[in-house]
């Protein structure tokens, strides 16, 4: 047998319905260990008898379930699972374990070009090796279709073959509709569920990052350099791989360490530099964490699906298709050092077969190109470049510096189901965890609209604002205070003295976070440290540790008296205060205090290490206090990137809130890659509030009035006690993105382990529909299902099939408005 491998081709199918849309498949596993094979071991991987389908021959592309979008026809009756081709046709089939019977129904496709003329005449032949085991009669378009169970005699390995009819190839379109393959064990798999594979073109060993050392490329001299391999298991999940390479001349270290999971297709690494010479290195340069050509057949171009970051802008999270075509290049990068701003550093390159989530790790200013250097579209190679944007940095002795942090994930199939297993992977392996599990839902409150954040709150307000919700049967998990419980002088955005104003806050904060405690309420307290105000205590008295000085600017985290001050500080008022949870904000543009403290021999080392310091610094608090949960709010969701998730959750997704239309946007945008995220809310309208219901709500009502009617506050807090768990699920998109008002919006919430689910529909102001249809996923198809509204109470009982391929009604009588839709299954 030929040699081959996986296809490395992207591409999306969007909203695609499965039973199983987020399980893991054998294919993926396997390109995940191949990656760890050649990158992580210095393996070429073994990929003789993967199981998938490899084209040898065919006239266009093989399409799967379908033509050109629609269903597969044979005489009169559509067919949504199966092969089609065009002769001449030769498929090589390869099993994971070895089959007993092959059943299809063949036949000439049906549709535009073959229905107008009889012309199309094929044969259908089904081989193992050199023995013919079936040979059709010759068909033609009006052919009844052939239903056919070939015994396969224990073959794991055959051949699907459609020929002309000796009449040339013209309008001979044909279809393998409903092919399967009963197996020796019992199994049975579906043809159009396995990969298509690819001639064999084996990864490179080379190793996945670059830079330039003294004028020469790292792939040239780390060839030459002595290598250590380490191999360690960390626990059951994941084994840890360290590749060590040292200079002999320079005493250069250069470390790549890397991380595969066995429950996830994901592989992560990071690269670490450090002098352990007596003299300063030659100059480093163009360090890029991730540097790899991933070789592909797949003819045509890949599309690049990413999203706008969180600009403080309407269109915060909105998704984005770049197609990906030949010889160009796709570059997205950060703004200002802050990693989220301008771009979302995670991306999801989709081909027709498979596709690669690709997460740049960086808290600062990152750039990335995406590049299709395939000359033409018979074939496409991506090579993927992607790091801190600039660099060019010599080592003092003892010194180091390190790369940005890359994850992969490898798939089949389309791009929501791809989604769904890597918000899986967030949850199990990335969000801070607590006990072995990700962190809860909360429903917190505050009161910085009524005081200005907290510049003319005092004790009493505070303990008045918890008591009145409590009396109110708002029942909060959190008491938030935001900025400017501190000493100050010209308002919240005078940060630098980080002590408690004794003269609003008689005893400091502990007074409310023991009266918030004394009643189940736990406390969010804001931060700023980084960034410092002129004429306060830093730049006052600690110029030095200022990146800016007496005038005021960017606590240098990279300065270790100042980091050391940052954690001790810190950790003593949140110990002292009683803060449960901390909370640290940025509002700032860090990139050009970084920029301006380097020197021509040194840029990139200040941005560098304020970002190491500053993971450090959470790293620190999160080990004095194992239980605290972080905030990562930095002027709302300008600091996500993939490291700081690792630390934290975003309580506040953006800046630009309380917009019904774009709350319900950004949830559709950011729900594909984060399952945790919130948002604030101030109005008592059930349009708003829907809009706004997510795994973390800050209501900031005003509650001081108590003749106010508050029924609808309780009536958002139900909805979202009933509701939260769904956040955990898989995420499906029922409608297109759009941030008109004459539309309707919609999204699925599923749990599949438990068989129940949530459906959000949201009918615009200006929609002059009053009903719509959405086709749901992730449902048996043979049980039945009861759907609850929450306004209205039970819709009735409904079989998975018709919601999946029907779809659930939605009837809306006014606008704007908005609809909570629960389901489970029948036991």
């Amino acid at each position: 047998m030929k040699h081959h491998r996986i296809l490395s081709a992207f591409v999306m199918c969007c909203f695609a319905s499965t039973a199983t849309a987020a399980e893991i498949s054998p294919a993926e596993v396997e390109a995940a260990k191949n990656w760890v094979s050649a990158k992580f071991e210095a393996q070429k991987p073994d990929t003789v008898g993967h199981a998938g389908i490899l084209v040898l021959a065919n006239n266009d592309p093989v399409q799967k379930r379908g033509r050109g979008g629609q269903p597969m026809k044979i005489l009169g009756k559509a067919y949504t699972r199966g092969l089609y081709c065009h002769a001449v046709s030769h498929l090589n089939v390869t099993l994971p374990a070895k089959a007993k019977t092959l059943f299809a129904t063949i036949g000439v496709d049906e549709n535009e070009n073959t229905a107008s003329v009889d012309r199309a005449t094929v044969v259908f032949v089904v081989k193992a090796g050199n023995r013919e085991l079936y040979r059709s009669p010759l068909m033609r378009v009006k052919s009844e279709p052939i239903n056919i169970a070939v015994p396969l005699d224990g073959a794991a390995e055959f051949s699907l073959i459609v020929e002309d009819g000796d009449d040339g190839i013209g309008w001979d379109q044909a279809d393998w509709a409903d092919i399967r393959v009963e197996c020796e064990t019992g199994q049975t798999i579906w043809l159009d569920d396995l990969p298509f594979l690819i001639p064999d073109r084996e990864l490179t060993t080379d190793p996945p990052f670059s830079f330039v050392y003294g004028g020469k490329p790292s792939a040239e001299l780390l060839a030459t350099w002595p290598v250590k391999r380490e191999k360690k298991q960390l626990d059951d999940k994941r084994t840890q791989y360290v590749t060590t390479w040292n200079d002999p001349a320079t005493k250069l270290e250069v470390s790549m360490a890397a991380a595969a999971y066995h429950d996830f297709p994901t592989v992560e690494w990071t690269v670490y530099l450090k002098n352990n010479g007596d003299a300063n290195t030659p100059v480093i340069s163009d360090l890029k964490g991730l540097d790899v050509v991933l070789p592909s057949y797949s003819p045509g171009t890949m599309t690049l699906h990413h999203n706008v970051g969180s600009p403080c802008r309407i269109d915060d999270f909105m998704p984005l298709k770049t197609k990906l075509e030949p010889g160009k290049t796709k570059r997205t990068s950060s703004a200002h050092g802050k990693p989220t701003m301008s771009d979302w550093p995670y991306f999801n390159v989709a081909g027709e077969e498979a596709g690669l989530i690709v997460v740049v790790g960086w808290a600062g200013q990152w750039a990335v190109d995406f590049t299709n250097d395939a000359p033409d579209t018979s074939r496409t190679d991506l090579r993927l470049a992607a790091g801190q944007e600039q660099t060019r940095f010599m080592l003092c002795p003892g010194e180091d510096a390190r790369s940005s942090m890359t994850v992969l994930q490898f798939y089949y199939g389309d791009v929501v189901r791809s989604q769904n297993i890597w918000r899986q992977w967030m949850l199990a392996h990335n969000f801070p965890q607590f006990d072995g599990k990700p962190p809860k839902t909360h429903f917190a409150a505050c009161s910085s609209h009524q005081y200005a954040e907290m510049i003319y709150a005092t004790s009493d307000t505070q303990k008045l604002f918890i008591d009145r919700y409590i009396e109110e049967g708002i029942k909060l998990d959190y008491w938030w205070m935001d900025a400017g419980w501190y000493v100050n002088k010209t308002g919240w955005p005078h940060t630098g003295t980080w002590e408690v104003d004794l003269q609003r806050f008689p005893g400091g904060l502990r007074p409310i976070t023991d009266h918030g405690r004394s009643k189940g309420v736990r406390s969010i307290v804001w931060f700023e440290p980084e960034r410092v105000a002129a004429d306060t205590w830093l730049s006052n008295e600690r110029p030095e540790w200022v990146l800016g000085g007496k005038q005021g600017g960017l606590l240098n985290l990279g300065h270790p008296d100042a980091w050391q001050w940052c954690v001790e500080h810190i950790d003593a008022i949140i110990t002292k205060e009683g803060i449960d949870l901390y909370r640290q904000d940025f509002n700032m543009g860090p990139l050009g205090f970084w920029q301006n403290n380097d020197t021509l021999d040194r840029q990139g080392m200040t941005e560098m290490k304020h970002v190491t310091g500053y993971l450090a610094f959470w790293d620190e608090l999160k080990r004095r206090h194992p239980n605290m949960l972080i905030d990562s709010c930095a002027s709302g969701g300008m600091r996500n990137d993939i490291e700081t998730l690792r630390r934290a959750v975003p309580l506040l997704r953006s800046d630009f809130i309380f917009n019904a239309d774009s709350n319900q946007c950004q949830t559709y945008g950011l729900s594909a890659w984060l399952p945790l995220f919130g948002s604030g809310e101030i109005s008592p309208d059930p349009y708003q509030f829907r809009s706004a219901l997510l795994p973390y709500i800050n209501c900031c009502t005003d509650m001081r009035d108590r003749d106010r009617d508050f029924t609808p506050y309780r009536t958002y807090f139900e909805n979202w006690k009933e509701v939260n768990r769904y956040f955990y699920g898989d995420f499906f998109p029922l409608t297109d993105y759009s941030l008109e008002n004459n539309v309707w919006m919609a999204w699925q919430f599923s749990l599949t382990d438990r068989s129940e689910g949530m459906v959000q529909v949201f009918r615009r102001s200006e929609s002059p529909y009053v009903s719509a249809r959405f086709r749901l996923h992730e449902l048996d198809s043979d049980a039945d299902y009861t759907v609850k509204d929450l306004d209205h109470g039970d819709l009735g009982r409904f079989s998975g099939r018709e919601l999946m391929e029907k779809g659930l009604l939605v009837t809306m009588d006014n606008v704007p408005h908005a609809a909570i839709l629960l389901y489970a299954k029948v036991q």
